[in-house]
């Protein structure tokens, strides 16, 4: 019965976009804040949008890990600033405690900005995160 699959909700996972000194790439993180590990984490990414009034989307990217322990973070891949015009989604799925979560991270179009820092747990730098 519908009524008896839980409604878990995502908590103690973030995806931090944070810049490289002097380049034009900067690299996205995913964050587990948890005191556990999580388990089978599978990541799609990918941007849409419009660049200079022309539809444009982004490859999708796919990244699978294993586990990431407790309070660890992980490099996902490289994004370059010229995709920041776009909106830019990460698909998280993953195992915890027994049970499968899946999470939409979603940094719009221009909120990839320096405007919106804040310092990341774990690197003792600033970027851009979604909890």
């Amino acid at each position: 019965m519908k009524k008896d699959i839980p409604k878990l909700k995502v908590e103690d996972l973030a995806i931090a976009i944070v810049p490289r000194i002097g380049e034009e790439l900067w690299d996205t993180y995913i964050l587990n804040l948890k005191e556990d590990p999580i388990t089978d984490v599978f990541i799609n990414s990918h941007g849409y949008g419009e660049i200079d009034g022309e539809d444009f989307k982004t490859t999708t990217l796919r990244h699978f890990f294993e586990a990431i322990g407790p309070l660890e973070i992980i490099k996902i891949e490289p994004i370059q600033t010229s995709l920041f015009q776009l909106t830019n989604e990460y698909w998280v799925s993953f195992r915890f405690e027994g049970y499968m979560y899946d999470k939409k991270y979603v940094f719009v179009k221009g909120s990839i900005d320096e405007l919106n820092f804040t310092p990341i747990p774990f690197l003792n730098a600033k970027g851009v995160m979604i909890r």
